[in-house]
């Protein structure tokens, strides 16, 4: 006699983590899980996440405690913070120095920053640029894993913001598989990951948004193939002020101290790592499109960029594995 499957259900929840909103979605059968714990753990995953190691805004943050460390003093790291300060270095390095996680100083400067040092609006001279150049340089921290030990050769300000939600949503979707969930969509401020199918054995669905600062509208939408994917993005054009016609985006360049003056306006990557897609997202808004390209070519990154013509009017390039999640 054929036993009849228990019906499964879509769950949701949502909350505030990191100065954004996130949003979980997963599919179970009900006798399988409580969704209220479910909840209540992946919350206190975040407010442990946000407040306890990443946030520059706590006072009792593992971020704020290393900021504050002297010079030269041996740092005992946990394992999340070494996590995301080694991938950030490897992005660093991928992209030689446009991803770097002490360019707080020159995000100040610009306006753009927790403490601006100018007015918003106001442009900084270039004795202001070269001075805020010299207090960065994410090359300053050593980092050793097998000891879990950091070590600062120079004063320099961590901020983790382009990656650390990411990576909390790799975290999540650790504690989800911990629960033998098969099928879920994780997002935490724009930054997502999906695995499996949803009721009805439907794909997961996500859209890129136009990256235009008028009301929001569809660019093109994507599907996670039943896979286990993470994708990304980051985008100019939200975050920005102009001055006598130049437009003075948010997007910092390290390598320059300046905002970025190209034309790509929003970059999207899918990755294994939402974290790594976070941070490789926001690189390649720093880069544009042309160095952008060479790296997507030559590490056959799944990578989506947006190019602006006009006020309007877009250009795509896509990389081919990118283009299998496409929906036409």
């Amino acid at each position: 006699i054929g036993l009849n499957k228990e019906q499964k259900s879509l769950y949701q929840f949502s909350g505030y983590t990191m100065g954004t909103s996130y949003d979980i979605q997963f599919v179970a059968s009900p006798s399988s899980v409580d969704a209220h714990l479910v909840e209540s753990e992946v919350s206190a995953l975040l407010r442990h996440l946000d407040r306890e190691v990443f946030s520059t805004y706590s006072k009792n943050s593992e971020l704020t405690a290393l900021n504050e460390a002297p010079v030269g003093a041996v740092f005992n790291a946990s394992v999340d913070l070494i996590e995301v300060l080694q991938l950030s270095e490897e992005i660093r390095k991928l992209t030689l120095g446009a991803f770097d996680i002490t360019v707080g100083p020159l995000v100040n400067l610009w306006g753009f920053g927790f403490e601006p040092d100018l007015p918003f609006g106001e442009l900084p001279s270039q004795e202001q640029i070269k001075d805020a150049k010299s207090r960065m340089g994410a090359e300053n921290l050593d980092i050793d894993k097998s000891t879990m030990e950091l070590t600062k050769k120079s004063d320099i300000q961590i901020d983790l913001s382009a990656v650390a939600k990411g990576y909390s949503v790799d975290k999540v979707a650790l504690l989800l598989d911990s629960l033998s969930l098969e099928g879920y969509f994780i997002e935490i401020g724009g930054e997502i990951k999906m695995k499996g199918l949803k009721l009805d054995d439907e794909e997961w669905i996500t859209a890129i948004e136009t990256p235009s600062n008028g009301a929001a509208s569809i660019y093109q939408l994507l599907s996670n193939r039943g896979k286990i994917l993470s994708i990304a993005g980051s985008g100019d054009y939200r975050n920005y002020f102009e001055v006598d016609g130049i437009r003075y985006s948010h997007e910092i360049d390290p390598r320059s101290g300046k905002p970025i003056s190209h034309q790509l306006a929003a970059a999207f990557v899918i990755s294994e790592s939402a974290a790594e897609a976070d941070a490789l997202a926001a690189a390649f808004m720093i880069l544009g499109l042309e160095e952008s390209e060479l790296i997507i070519k030559g590490s056959n990154i799944p990578a989506f960029l947006i190019v602006r013509k006009s006020k309007n009017q877009f250009e795509t390039f896509v990389s081919s594995p990118f283009s299998s999640y496409l929906i036409d």
